[in-house]
């Protein structure tokens, strides 16, 4: 009876993980630290009807699906009301409130996001922010993080400000991860093999599997760091 039991448990713990991954993928993703705290209480609903399903014997299996699928498609149809109907996504996400105005704490927004002073600092010194008067505006977004826009004449100085001219810079480009070359970011770049074994020699790398991580940036310098103790180098392969 207890084998049979184990065994029932460990096939609907598989019905309950894959069936947890696809209706996650659909529902899509988003960083945690974006979550609203509806999101939050969805998420662990979902977790927990995921676990039912998997230790709950007793359980009907087609049920607990269709409840799991239920508040995967509930929030998504919310989510769809919410990019086209202002007044539901305000009321399901609610409003960015404004702390600060001017190097001033508004206590009654304060209060209205419950939000005690103390924390107020402590997030603003997160910011890098130690002196209130150097805020022109605060605000508490929708997922509790603290949005800060300095007064102007605290801001620090840009290229722009100076009209000081730029060049651009992408993205670099992974050419070897964990030892491994990576051909198609190679072609994609419209290099070869060759060439890269040629840009290695210039510092007696051999071997590309003693290679953790070689980057390739839009300025043609090729970041090499090799695994273990071993230094890094910086090779211009415009020369």
């Amino acid at each position: 009876m207890a084998l049979s039991i184990i065994f029932v448990v460990i096939i609907r713990s598989f019905i309950s993980f894959f069936s947890l991954l696809i209706l996650v993928r659909i529902m899509g993703k988003q960083q945690v630290s974006e979550l609203t705290f509806f999101d939050y209480i969805v998420g662990i609903t979902i977790g927990s009807i995921a676990s039912t399903l998997s230790v709950q014997v007793n359980q009907n299996t087609l049920a607990t699906l269709v409840g799991m699928a239920m508040w995967i498609l509930l929030p998504l149809l919310l989510a769809f009301l919410c990019l086209h109907i202002v007044w539901i996504r305000k009321m399901v996400e609610g409003e960015a409130t404004v702390v600060i105005e001017n190097g001033k704490i508004l206590d009654n927004n304060l209060k209205k996001v419950r939000i005690s002073i103390d924390d107020l600092l402590s997030q603003l010194r997160v910011q890098g922010v130690f002196d209130i008067t150097d805020v022109e505006f605060a605000l508490l977004e929708t997922n509790g993080r603290l949005s800060v826009q300095k007064k102007s004449q605290k801001q620090p100085v840009t290229a722009g400000d100076l009209n000081i001219p730029t060049q651009y810079k992408g993205l670099p480009t992974n050419l070897v991860n964990g030892g491994i070359l990576l051909s198609d970011a190679l072609q994609s770049l419209n290099l070869s093999k060759a060439w890269l074994h040629h840009q290695l020699m210039k510092h007696n790398i051999h071997d590309i599997s003693e290679i953790a991580l070689a980057q390739l940036d839009t300025t043609g310098k090729l970041y090499v760091d090799l695994k273990g103790d071993k230094p890094y180098y910086i090779i211009d392969t415009t020369t």
